[in-house]
């Protein structure tokens, strides 16, 4: 069998990247604007539009019942809308949710969620719904010629491409979308600031942005609480159509409690709780004694929060609270809308208005006009049916004798075809006498009415007038007050770890292999502790559980723990490789604590100074460089500065040489290798075989310890002239059996 030729002809070719391009262009602008985006005319979506008409053709309006949801989602997916039911119901529940839009649109019956849960609403099949009066703001001109109709997706049917909406809807209830390459968010704002905005700029066509604020001050959300934003930034919002503004929760006292009432917009009361009960389990909020939600269907948000007592300082906590949870919220602002050419774009509140109303005076035009037409069609056929009954005699015999009587009436009296019609289909209980005054008082009313509207249409003044008072009458209805108070406040702080923690005595334990651990009180032996096999006691310090622990390791660099995240000392303590990252072979050497005393630091190099610790706390994993240490030495322990007037320090090197100087001669510095505390080698001894072991600083009271194997020797106050000298110096040999000290301190 011979192959045959594949024939292409009447087939279109194009490049697959051309056609690619083409598909996501029109994939992406199908998003745009059929899907994501509002109009600025109506501020609605499509499927929001088509449930809002959908439920209008079948006659649920405020005054009717309720019906079942399914019934108005089957009409949407089925006649207008063909997509899937979920989403299509979703959109229904997102309109009927107080708290979720402004001033709703939906009426529900059931349960519609709740601000808790927002999807947590009953399936469709038995919640029930009709339309909110509110809607007829976007419904009652529709059958009056106001808007343009277009076919539904099956040309079965005719929809419209607008709502004639009375109010600028769009700034009323705000809108979320994300569509391809762009999104909107649009805050709600109070209905009686927007229509006296739109009044002033309709009135007042050079009114300027700045101007329009001093009506519409800032967004005005469902849920009341706070924008704390200044007022530069909302500016700044409305000015260019982007931007954030911050929302914070609103609380007060009530019998020593704190009660939060109203939340920033779509925040949840369950999460917020749930942050704050975190907080309180992990010991981050020692000042709060119980947390409850009594939120109820007279209360819809209701958070207690009980101190602990009376002298906590409420603001502090909530000030923290603002700055942990949700309680304050950053909301995003995007006044990305679609315009009347039909194309997306960021507004600024002025440029909103202005299309708005160019909007609204096109269709109270069309309205005015539409009304005009039907006054002309009726005077019209009164006119013909007053000509009928000046010569009724002669109407009835050619009714009676004409085989055709339309077109001799016509001929014979001069009128149209509507006119004839009209006059035929007179009954004959309209031929009385009265009837002709009925007709001519009819006349008259509908000529004066006519009259009116040619003069509003002819009259730019008397259009912008009929607008303004209808908009001030769908406020006075439907306004109310400001819900969210504009209250410039400074961003809240949280409150330091350290400072929320109970402040309880502890000793941080180190051990020689880097395990720490922290017991409580500062009566324990560290010696007494257990460690690890091969394991021994290095160094602690006294202090308290909300102080920062800074650990030293042997090339001089601080890490920095809370102290209250140490383990019990029940233990054997936790490996602080696993929480830093010290250089390689670098041991942990020592450790201090985040106090406001002094602390001295010294290497065996035999160099040292004194400085604060507060000046080394880090939370670098990598730590902070303090203390430089010369190649082929190691740092030493810290050792706390008594608070004492006549402060000694005692240093001792391997081979058993004891020196005391006051504290004064060394410097007091944050970083450094400092200055010379024992000299060590000279002619006689090679660099590197003596080293300093070990450093103290001591208070006029204290008693110098030097352990020495299983021995100790005790260095009295009055015993230390023997070993006193200038800093510097090579120090006092100890007595013999002494000299191989292991480890130096206070007693």
């Amino acid at each position: 069998m011979k192959n045959q030729e594949l024939d292409f002809a009447g087939i279109e070719r194009q490049p697959l990247r051309d056609y690619t391009e083409k598909a996501y262009l029109d994939y992406s602008m199908y998003v745009i604007l059929d899907r994501a985006l509002p109009h600025i005319a109506d501020g609605l979506k499509p499927v929001q539009r088509r449930i809002i008409y959908a439920m209008s053709e079948l006659g649920l309006s405020a005054a009717s019942k309720h019906k079942k949801s399914a019934r108005t989602v089957g009409d949407v997916i089925g006649k207008f809308h063909p997509h899937g039911d979920s989403a299509c119901y979703e959109a229904m529940v997102h309109m009927a949710q107080p708290f979720s839009y402004r001033y709703p649109i939906v009426d529900g019956q059931g349960n519609w969620g709740s601000p808790d849960d927002p999807k947590s609403f009953a399936a469709m099949r038995y919640t029930e719904s009709r339309l909110s009066p509110y809607a007829a703001t976007l419904l009652s001109e529709l059958g009056q010629g106001t808007v343009e109709w277009q076919p539904n997706f099956d040309g079965t049917l005719n929809e419209p491409e607008r709502l004639p909406a009375r109010l600028p809807n769009v700034l009323l209830n705000g809108a979320t979308g994300i569509a391809v390459g762009m999104s909107t968010d649009v805050p709600p704002h109070n209905l009686r600031e927007v229509v006296s905005a739109t009044v002033r700029l309709l009135e007042k066509p050079r009114t300027t942005l700045a101007e329009l604020r001093e009506h519409i001050k800032g967004p005005d959300f469902p849920t009341g609480a706070e924008i704390i934003s200044s007022q530069d930034d909302l500016a700044s919002i409305y000015e260019t159509g982007n931007g954030t503004l911050r929302m914070r929760s609103v609380y007060r006292k009530e019998d020593g409690d704190v009660i939060i009432d109203a939340l920033p917009y779509q925040a949840s009361p369950g999460k917020i709780l749930e942050q704050i009960a975190q907080q309180i389990r992990a010991k981050k909020l020692p000042m709060v004694e119980d947390l409850r939600d009594e939120s109820d269907h007279e209360n819809p948000i209701r958070l207690v929060i009980v101190p602990r007592s009376n002298r906590v300082d409420v603001d502090q906590l909530m000030g923290h609270l603002f700055a942990t949870t949700d309680l304050e919220k950053t909301i995003r602002v995007n006044l990305n809308l679609i315009n009347l050419d039909g194309a997306p774009k960021v507004h600024n509140l002025k440029e909103i208005l202005q299309s708005w109303l160019v909007f609204r005076m096109d269709t109270v035009r069309r309205r005015l006009q539409y009304h005009l037409d039907r006054l002309d069609k009726r005077l019209h056929i009164l006119e013909g049916l007053m000509v009928a009954f000046l010569n009724i005699d002669e109407v009835i015999e050619i009714i009676r004798t004409e085989d055709e009587p339309h077109p001799v009436l016509m001929k014979r009296f001069g009128i149209t075809d509507i006119q004839a019609t009209a006059v035929l289909d007179l009954k004959l209980r309209n031929l009385a006498k009265l009837e002709e005054m009925r007709i001519r008082g009819e006349q008259a009313e509908l000529q004066k009415e006519r009259d009116a509207l040619a003069k509003t249409l002819g009259s730019k003044a008397r259009l912008k007038r009929l607008i303004r008072d209808e908009l001030l009458a769908d406020a006075e209805k439907f306004g109310d007050d400001r819900r969210t108070a504009l209250v410039e406040r400074d961003a809240a702080q949280a409150i330091d770890e350290t400072k929320l923690m109970p402040s309880e005595p502890v000793t941080v334990v180190l051990s020689n292999r880097g395990f720490a651990r922290a017991a409580k009180g500062h009566d324990i032996d560290p010696l007494a502790l257990s460690y690890k096999a091969g394991d021994a006691f290095a160094a602690a310090a006294r202090g308290r559980s909300n102080q920062s622990a800074l650990f030293l390791d042997s090339t001089g660099r601080m890490y920095t723990l809370a102290a209250h995240t140490l383990p019990s000392a029940r233990g054997q303590g936790e490996p602080l490789a696993g929480r830093f990252n010290p250089p390689d072979g670098a041991l942990f050497a020592g450790v201090a604590l985040a106090d406001e005393g002094s602390w001295l630091l010294a290497s065996t190099s035999g160099y040292g100074f004194v400085g604060s610790a507060t000046d080394w706390v880090s939370r670098a994993k990598a730590g902070k460089s303090v203390l430089n240490v010369p190649k082929g030495t190691r740092s030493l322990p810290p050792s706390r500065v008594p608070d004492d007037d006549e402060v000694m320090v005692a240093a001792v090197s391997n081979e058993g040489r004891l020196l005391m100087f006051e504290l004064a001669e060394l410097p007091v510095m944050t970083r450094g290798k400092g200055n010379k505390i024992l000299s060590m080698p000279t002619k006689r001894v090679k660099a590197g075989e003596e080293f300093m072991v070990g450093i103290v600083a001591l208070g006029s009271k204290d008693a110098l310890l030097l352990n020495c194997g299983e021995r100790t020797m005790t260095i009295k106050p009055k015993d230390r002239d023997k070993y006193y000298g200038a800093r510097g110096l090579r120090g006092t040999l100890l007595p013999r059996g002494w000299r191989k000290v292991d480890r130096i301190y206070t007693g």
